[in-house]
């Protein structure tokens, strides 16, 4: 139990590739099912409302558990909670592969995400505390990497295992990497000195019951709302009700218990409290975007999972090569307030573009440097925010205050891809009742179509009733198409707007005094 935690020469690297591939195997599982689901549906004999469940599951169990890292690092050793977390995530990823029907395969990816949360939170801590002071935002910059790039890697890995395996070995990909990290961990990770254990009477079990029924239905709420029409569904509405009153009474249990399990108090800090809503916000962007790109290249322009997850790969790569240049500005005393407000301008840029590029068929090169637009805009927001809001934290604090940032974006995240699929589809009704009231069957364009398309049908060898039936329904097909188009160009508007907005809000926060450096430190028990 040492005080100091920082490694130097070849054990740092050890520990610094250990943490990243625990980082790396949460969040690429995050989103490398996503390309499965149609196998899955297939395979399982489930409906497409079930098999998102598998997603689902997998963000409640993570959301419960990320508040929680702390608290359970210190009651257990970090260096014991994160080699069980890795343990768990690992057997449960096993039993993922192994599972005969959906609702087994579900109960295993919720397992699997209360393994895999601790893995983020406890994998920056540990990258963090190996590294001397003075290269803090380079390690930083390190984790940031996985961060990204995880996201990213998921869809083309999960479809080229998908095209030339099955879906099983998704999750059986993660057992060699589980076990080489357990080993690595149980060798090289060291834990800080304990703070005091808790008795098990003094463990703030009704604080727990209340987070987790609190964040587990608001989790639900967001995947699922969409799917069962929000308020219209009595199960919507009942989670709704308790997770209102449920958050209220966590409120009332962390400020009055004397061993609160999530800190509160911290939020009393001002930049935290920024840091915490541009948590949510970067949430929001990254995974609202990284899910509305592959969507719209595979169901408007008919691409494969692995050609859509390729075309990501660029721009993860330009924010790898931002972050260690960003962590060495930050090193040098840079503004994160300017690199925030600079980040935040570059994505509205890549959302405006986006806006403007979308079109039914729109090229692969199109995109590439739209992409590359996106990539740099991340790397200028993700270093920076997580400093900034860590900021003017001490001790203790930042690593309470870590496992808020880390909780937002999870939050930002879902909160973003169910408003993303809700806006949508809303809209692209709107419009396409709009474009359906403007096709009159008396105009010569649209009969000079459906003539020219029936004749086509006719002389591929249908009846002219058949192929008058084939010509309205193209003529519909293309409606939707256009209108589908059209709701996904408001999608990156209005990104893009509320990007915008954030701008001032940033440059309101205060500076440490005496402009010293960040220490990140402890910024991430």
């Amino acid at each position: 139990m040492q005080d100091s935690l920082v490694e130097y020469g070849a054990r740092r690297v050890i520990i610094t590739i250990t943490a990243i591939l625990c980082a790396l195997l949460e969040i690429v599982d995050s989103t490398i099912v996503n390309v499965a689901l149609n196998e899955m549906k297939g395979n399982l004999g489930a409906t497409l409302s079930e098999v998102g469940w598998v997603i689902t599951a997998y963000a409640i169990g993570n959301v419960i558990i990320v508040p929680m890292t702390s608290w359970l690092s210190q009651q257990f050793g970090r260096r014991n909670y994160f080699a069980v977390s890795i343990v768990i995530f690992t057997i449960f990823s096993f039993l993922c592969g192994n599972a005969t029907n959906i609702w087994e395969l579900v109960f295993f990816r919720l397992m699997q995400g209360i393994g895999g949360g601790a893995l983020l939170v406890t994998s920056q801590t540990i990258i963090t505390e190996s590294y001397p002071i003075e290269k803090r935002s380079m390690a930083q910059a390190i984790y940031g990497l996985g961060v990204i790039i995880g996201p990213t890697l998921g869809p083309p890995l999960g479809g080229y295992i998908v095209d030339n395996y099955s879906w099983p070995f998704i999750f059986y990909i993660n057992i060699p990497i589980g076990i080489v990290a357990t080993l690595l961990t149980l060798q090289f990770v060291r834990s800080p000195k304990f703070s005091e254990k808790k008795s098990a009477s003094e463990v703030d079990w009704l604080g727990i019951f209340l987070l987790a029924i609190t964040v587990g239905s608001l989790q639900y709420i967001l995947e699922r709302g969409h799917e069962d029409d929000w308020f219209e569904s009595k199960v919507i509405l009942t989670l709704t009700i308790v997770s209102f009153f449920g958050f209220i009474l966590f409120l009332w249990r962390e400020l009055t218990y004397k061993f609160p399990i999530v800190e509160l108090r911290v939020l009393k800090n001002g930049n935290l409290r920024i840091g915490t809503v541009m948590s949510f916000i970067l949430g929001f962007g990254l995974y609202g975007s990284t899910f509305i790109i592959p969507l719209y290249t595979q169901s408007i322009l008919g691409w494969t999972a692995l050609q859509s997850g390729a075309l990501m790969i660029p721009a993860a790569l330009t924010t790898a090569f931002m972050m260690p240049i960003i962590g060495k500005l930050l090193t040098r005393g840079a503004k994160q307030q300017i690199l925030v407000s600079l980040g935040l301008f570059i994505f509205f840029i890549y959302s405006f573009w986006g806006y403007k590029l979308l079109t039914p068929d729109t090229g692969k090169d199109a995109f590439f440097w739209m992409l590359i637009v996106r990539g740099a805009g991340l790397g200028l927001l993700f270093i920076p925010i997580t400093s900034l809001s860590l900021s003017t934290l001490k001790g203790p604090q930042i690593g309470q205050g870590a496992a808020f940032t880390g909780m937002m974006r999870q939050l930002g995240g879902s909160f973003g891809v169910a408003a993303i699929t809700t806006f949508i589809a809303n809209k692209s009704m709107f419009y396409r009742n709009d474009m359906v009231a403007k096709l009159d069957v008396n105009s010569l364009n649209v009969q000079q179509r459906i003539a020219g398309l029936k004749a086509s049908f006719v002389a591929k060898g249908m009846t002219p009733d058949q192929a008058l039936g084939s010509a309205y329904k193209i003529l519909d097909l293309s409606v939707m198409k256009q209108s589908t188009v059209l709701a996904y160009m408001d999608v990156f508007l209005y990104l893009g707007l509320m990007f915008l907005f954030c701008i001032p809000f940033i440059l309101f926060i205060k500076n440490k005094k005496g402009g010293e450096t960040i220490d990140l430190s402890e910024a991430m028990h």
